[in-house]
């Protein structure tokens, strides 16, 4: 793939992408419509920072689950995975409709239902990502996550700020209506990717042992151990301040109401997205290990800018700055994990991957029992602390895979 406009092009020429790609927008905008509806509805309707860190750690429960999702897709597709998760959104975006509908919604019943919700779609980047790998040319790996990636970030701006005026304007039910017809879209869209093979291993399935295997395979694999390494430590210091504790500093700390969260939500993504266009263009030229080093470092810098001075106003490009470093980290770890990763165990260690992210509500839940004790000022300052000093210590441990130009994990596409 030699000219700019068919690395940026070149997934699409890919039938299943056609496909994929517009089913993972549909799931994404829908999903964060749910996100900062739900995350509103608690914080109103409680006044609890530890029921909205548990709401949010409610989202990614089912990360537990991933490498167990990865185990069953290698064996009987991603593409039929996916199917069953994006249905069963559909049912839980239904029952959500129907308990507002009819006045029985509750914060407790809104709890238990996102919670069922987050063991099935904590997996849905694990099949997005697996189905990708099955499906792309190594040379157009790197495109097509970073197109990919595009359907994420377009949905925390479009979907943050139209869940925002949604839930304003047409209250919960009629907002459940659009979501669960997304759900639906999406579902429909995604019978139309790319089938892979379903495994013809002659050996009993026995998903325990390959998920064993998946581990030693991650644990005997500097590439992949590296990249969960920082996975799990930017999900329990980073995410938490840049998306679960965002609703939080807009009720709490700005004094600003569900559509200035939109803004704050959608600032974070517009960077993210334009991380996610850059590396559409410029990501042949790209060492990916060097670049994930470099923008995680960053991404923390801009948290602590964010922590100790913005304001209501500034904190919007504050945070534009802080999602493209987050995007320019986190895309190259994941074209890492798929182009290192040996083709019979990629389901296995994505699924691993998106364990990483369990760390993520630990990580909320623990700023939201410090926040009540110290403060959020101190609370994010030793989250940012501690973040910037294991990424040093990560890197100096797999110098050699992350920092050499000739280590695997910095090949350009």
């Amino acid at each position: 793939m030699t000219g700019r406009p068919g690395f940026a092009r070149g997934p699409f020429t890919v039938p299943s992408f056609r496909f994929q790609w517009p089913a993972d927008l549909l799931t994404s905008w829908a999903g964060e419509m749910e996100g900062i509806i739900l995350g509103w509805y608690i914080i109103v309707e409680t006044g609890s920072v530890v029921l909205l860190t548990f709401y949010s750690s409610l989202q990614f429960v089912g990360t537990l689950f991933s490498p167990l999702f990865g185990v069953i897709g290698d064996r009987i597709g991603a593409r039929n995975l996916l199917c069953l998760m994006r249905a069963a959104y559909f049912v839980f975006a239904a029952t959500f409709m129907s308990l507002a509908f009819t006045g029985l919604l509750n914060a407790t019943y809104a709890l238990i239902v996102a919670g069922a919700m987050g063991l099935v779609r904590s997996s849905d980047l694990v099949m997005r990502n697996q189905l990708i790998g099955a499906s792309m040319p190594p040379a157009l790996l790197v495109g097509a996550a970073s197109v990919t990636r595009t359907t994420q970030d377009s949905a925390r701006i479009a979907g943050s700020l139209a869940g925002a005026g949604m839930f304003a304007a047409l209250g919960m039910g009629l907002s459940y209506v659009v979501i669960a017809t997304l759900y639906a879209l999406s579902a429909g869209l995604t019978l139309g990717a790319y089938r892979e093979a379903r495994s013809q291993a002659p050996r009993r399935f026995s998903p325990w042992r390959e998920l064993a295997e998946g581990f030693v395979y991650v644990w005997q694999t500097p590439s992949a151990v590296s990249a969960m390494a920082l996975a799990v430590l930017v999900n329990f210091t980073a995410f938490p301040l840049s998306q679960g504790l965002l609703p939080y500093v807009a009720r709490e700390i700005y004094r600003i109401d569900q559509t200035g969260l939109g803004f704050l939500i959608a600032s974070f993504a517009t960077g993210s997205l334009a991380g996610s266009v850059f590396l559409i263009a410029a990501g042949r030229f790209i060492r990916p290990a060097r670049m994930m080093l470099i923008s995680i470092v960053s991404w923390y810098a801009m948290l602590l800018v964010f922590v100790l001075f913005a304001d209501a106003g500034t904190a919007i490009p504050v945070l534009a700055l802080a999602g493209l470093a987050q995007s320019l980290g986190m895309v190259p770890m994941s074209v890492i994990l798929l182009r290192t990763s040996d083709d019979r165990y990629r389901g296995r260690v994505m699924g691993v991957r998106m364990l990483a992210v369990y760390a993520l509500p630990l990580g909320l839940l623990s700023a939201g029992a410090l926040i009540e004790r110290i403060g959020f000022v101190a609370t994010a300052l030793f989250y940012c602390v501690v973040g910037l000093g294991l990424v040093t210590l990560i890197a100096l441990r797999w110098r050699g895979e992350l920092w050499a130009i000739d280590g695997g994990s910095n090949r350009r596409a």
